[in-house]
């Protein structure tokens, strides 16, 4: 096992991406504590180098986006943050890499790719499990229509007449003459 392998462990990271604005994001306190520095720490490399990060790379959560994110996790309200965290993307996180020159900060970040990869993954496969699962349904609702109609042909077929009919043609009880007259 190499260190960049021990140094964090996968799930400690997949547990800390979450959603927001339909990005997989890490949250500036998460990623702090993770590179064993303080997240004003971690903010104010950023803010020094903040060309390095775009809009799609990091960005500030509303205060509904924060308050909602703080019920998921169940975070305590008491104490905390003065400001609104900062959230950065997988590109980022990658980012971080170039502002934080340590060699924690690096073994951390090989480890958070392979998680945020590892997550894609996960998500990919339950896509491919839903649409085989929506195809399913779909052959199975076809068939079940069609096992309706044949169980309701073999209904009508297995019913006796409603009312008797007067029988048609050649009767074998009736007499008749065989010879001309």
């Amino acid at each position: 096992m190499s260190k960049s392998d021990s140094i964090v462990s996968a799930e400690s990271i997949t547990s800390r991406i979450f959603l927001v604005r339909g990005h997989k994001v890490m949250l500036d306190s998460d990623l702090a504590e993770l590179y064993e520095v303080s997240t004003s720490r971690l903010n104010e490399q950023v803010r020094r180098n903040i060309d390095r990060f775009p809009k799609d790379f990091m960005f500030q959560m509303k205060e509904s986006e924060y308050a909602n994110l703080k019920s998921q996790i169940a975070t305590s309200s008491w104490g905390g943050r003065r400001k609104l965290p900062l959230v950065f993307t997988e590109q980022g996180v990658s980012m971080l890499s170039s502002v934080l020159h340590s060699e924690r900060a690096i073994r951390v970040n090989i480890a958070i790719m392979r998680a945020f990869v590892q997550v894609r993954e996960m998500l990919s496969t339950h896509k491919e499990l839903a649409h085989k699962l929506e195809e399913l349904e779909r052959k199975v609702g076809i068939h079940d229509q069609t096992i309706v109609q044949l169980i309701e042909a073999i209904r009508q077929l297995m019913e006796p007449p409603a009312k008797k009919r007067k029988q048609i043609g050649f009767t074998p009880d009736r007499k008749t003459s065989t010879t001309p007259p």
